[in-house]
């Protein structure tokens, strides 16, 4: 039968009542569930959620999305530990040990369904902010504009926006995850506005006579022809409002980019242009940023952040506590054992199993839920970002070290 409609929706995607009621889950945990209630199975298991890597050349990443997850098990039967709101986490795939990020306290048959949707919102949300943090240390000082949410499905678009914000960038484009972080939008125009009326200079002046005056006056400088001669002109044309111009150099014209940039900004230099800032974007990514740094004032990056490289996080039941009798039980690969983390300076985390240690420094699972009631006062974005920021900044002259004892 050729369908036509969806029915109950116009797009591919759950609302936010079937994410809660774990309908996104796959189909073997609600065979699980199915099969310990009508066998009477109410044992209690302590679950991990980790990642044994990461798949970059050094070895930590930020982890994001422990809110959505509070939000997901609020009510449930259930206790949990987590990593706060982008801290760093250590993952060496060199050794069997890891870094729990997130542990599950409870009945299983009361949450098994949820694994899927966990995993889900915690591997989203912390591979793109592994990732824009990444871009962030390559950059430096200079700005990062997050410019992805176009290459991913809509309903992503706020998730993105806010790990690339959390994670040190300096603005988002997207409208709906600038209002919910109550934010501006970042954005100035596109190829599109240029080509529909037909000239560069005419779209220039469109814009800085339309767009609020406290929106940058940032030329597009590569739609028809050589971006050094749209640069040259856009400054002939804006003067001293032109705030700056944006190079989004395609591949087949590109070349090599520095060299663009640099005849760009002597040609600006030379003219009394020295204040107009350089904005690169368009397939970038650490390494590109590194050798444009000397020259470009600010990035704007897309795809690089929006389809990050995946930081596979898994969930494995590591104690099963049935009646008074509990038992470390782990598959085959796993370590038995709740565990916790401690971080000394320089990020040298410790992992021992969980029992009191009042010596040991400061741990990094702390409370989440008791009995699906949310015991930690969630903090605000700015919070969250600034301590990302500290965090980098640490990790500039720190090489992260992961033991065990």
């Amino acid at each position: 039968m050729h369908q036509t409609d969806l029915g109950d929706r116009l797009f591919w995607l759950a609302n936010e009542k079937e994410i809660r009621n774990a309908e996104t889950t796959d189909s073997y945990f609600l065979n699980t569930k199915r099969i310990l209630q009508r066998k009477g199975v109410g044992a209690r298991v302590a679950i991990e959620i980790y990642a044994r890597d990461v798949p970059y050349t050094d070895n930590w990443g930020i982890v994001t999305g422990v809110y959505e997850v509070a939000k997901l098990l609020e009510g449930l039967p259930v206790d949990v530990w987590a990593f706060d709101e982008g801290e760093v986490f250590v993952a060496d795939g060199s050794k069997a040990i890891y870094e729990p990020l997130l542990v599950i306290e409870g009945r299983y048959v009361d949450f098994a369904e949820y694994e899927n949707p966990i995993l889900g919102l915690l591997s989203s949300s912390t591979s793109v902010s592994t990732k824009a943090a990444k871009m962030r240390l390559a950059a430096e000082s200079k700005i990062l504009l997050s410019f992805g949410t176009r290459r991913v499905h809509p309903a992503l678009a706020a998730l993105v926006e806010r790990a690339c914000y959390l994670s040190g960038f300096d603005g988002i484009s997207n409208v709906l995850a600038a209002r919910l972080l109550k934010l501006e939008p970042s954005g100035t125009m596109p190829h599109s506005l240029i080509q529909v009326i037909g000239s560069q200079e005419k779209a220039w002046l469109f814009f800085d006579e339309t767009v609020p005056k406290a929106t940058p006056r940032i030329a597009l400088v590569d739609t028809f022809w050589d971006e050094k001669a749209e640069a040259i002109r856009a400054f002939e044309v804006l003067g001293s409002r032109l705030w700056g111009v944006r190079l989004d150099t395609p591949a087949s014209r590109r070349g090599d980019l520095l060299k663009i940039v640099e005849e760009v900004r002597w040609e600006l230099d030379i003219r009394g242009g020295r204040a107009v800032r350089i904005i690169v974007s368009g397939r970038l990514d650490e390494e590109s940023i590194a050798k444009l740094n000397p020259m470009v004032d600010g990035y704007g990056i897309g795809t690089a952040v929006a389809y990050p490289p995946l930081v596979d996080l898994s969930a494995k039941i590591v104690e099963v506590t049935d009646g008074s009798k509990k038992e470390f039980r782990a598959k085959r690969g796993g370590l038995g054992g709740r565990k916790a983390v401690y971080r000394s300076p320089g990020f040298n985390d410790l992992v021992t199993l969980d029992t009191p240690k009042p010596r040991l420094p400061m741990p990094l699972l702390k409370p989440l839920l008791k009995d699906g009631k949310i015991v930690r006062e969630f903090e605000s974005v700015e919070k969250i970002r600034a301590r990302v920021r500290s965090r980098l900044d640490e990790l500039k002259s720190a090489q992260p070290v992961l033991s065990w004892k």
